[in-house]
């Protein structure tokens, strides 16, 4: 059956916030209406709308494409239910940015970090279990100190640095479960510093160093954001880390070690960037919409 397809792009998002804003105005600017929507108000009307979904303001036409700015906190059911319809408007010929699976993979930061070794990118020894015992003997075990990590984060928060042999939290503190990832010594102890490399279409679009008098570097947390040099390492790694999660675009954390070597630690499918734009006076928002709109030019091509 043949569903009427509008000219318009959906943002999902939960919040009009400068991202937001920015984003609409640009994709605005490349010529398509914007219709910025919460994935808590779409859903399924199986039976109800001719493609079966959801989606006020929008009746029985599907968006010309989505871009996924947040998606909001929410139970198991309230998640699977958003992602689900992410997946189906994929399903029905939608292009979505990021889509269901990339997102997916990047919020379960135990699977980041193993399609990140699969793709055979260097990346810092990582560990996730349920059983606090076992979790306890490879901190203890560890050649130096661990980061505790929550699975599900971001900004920085609820990350703390363990020493060999000091004692893990209760279960219940951790969601029950312990994710640990070897902390990487900076090549000089004096100073901390990260880099964020922002890959729109597998082209590096930016990057700045995040430095810090302490080892958290994320800007939320106080860090400071200098444009970064142009390494074409941290670019090549940045872009392969990005496509072995099969993401449009992300934000990909990389660090030094202590030998110089870059290790790459995350990768994020719904990254901030107001930071690196102070920081490199790039215009991001306008080269997400170029993206969109050359991908949905493309895809009307075909």
């Amino acid at each position: 059956m043949s569903v009427e397809r509008s000219d318009t792009v959906v943002i999902f998002t939960e919040d009009a916030d400068w991202h937001t804003r920015r984003l609409k105005a640009a994709i605005e600017r490349e010529g398509f209406p914007v219709l910025v929507l919460s994935l808590n108000d779409c859903g399924f009307a199986i039976g109800g709308t001719a493609h079966g979904l959801l989606l006020p303001g929008l009746g029985d036409a599907l968006p010309a494409a989505a871009f996924v700015r947040l998606i909001a906190k929410g139970s198991t059911e309230q998640i699977t239910a958003r992602l689900g319809l992410l997946h189906a408007l994929s399903a029905l010929g939608v292009k979505v940015m990021n889509d269901a699976r990339a997102i997916e993979r990047c919020v379960d930061k135990s699977m980041t970090s193993f399609l990140i070794a699969q793709a055979g990118l260097p990346t810092p020894r990582s560990f996730v279990g349920e059983d606090r015992a076992a979790m306890q003997a490879l901190l203890d075990a560890a050649p130096g100190d661990m980061v505790l990590k929550p699975l599900f984060g971001a900004q920085g928060r609820g990350i703390r640095r363990l020493s060999p042999r000091a004692l893990l939290p209760d279960p219940e503190k951790v969601g029950g479960l312990y994710y640990l990832q070897d902390f990487v010594a900076a090549p000089s102890a004096e100073s901390y510093q990260d880099w964020r490399v922002f890959v729109i279409g597998g082209t590096v679009t930016g990057a700045m160093l995040r430095r810090s008098p302490v080892w958290i570097t994320n800007i939320h947390q106080g860090a400071v954001g200098v444009p970064a040099p142009c390494d074409a390492q941290a670019h090549d790694l940045a872009i392969r880390a990005t496509a072995a999660v099969g993401a449009d675009y992300a934000g990909v954390d990389l660090i030094e070690d202590a030998r110089g070597q870059f290790q790459v630690l995350e990768v994020n499918s719904m990254p901030a960037w107001k930071g690196l734009q102070q920081a490199t006076g790039l215009d991001i928002a306008h080269a997400l919409a170029r993206h969109l709109a050359a991908t949905l030019a493309v895809t009307v091509a075909a």
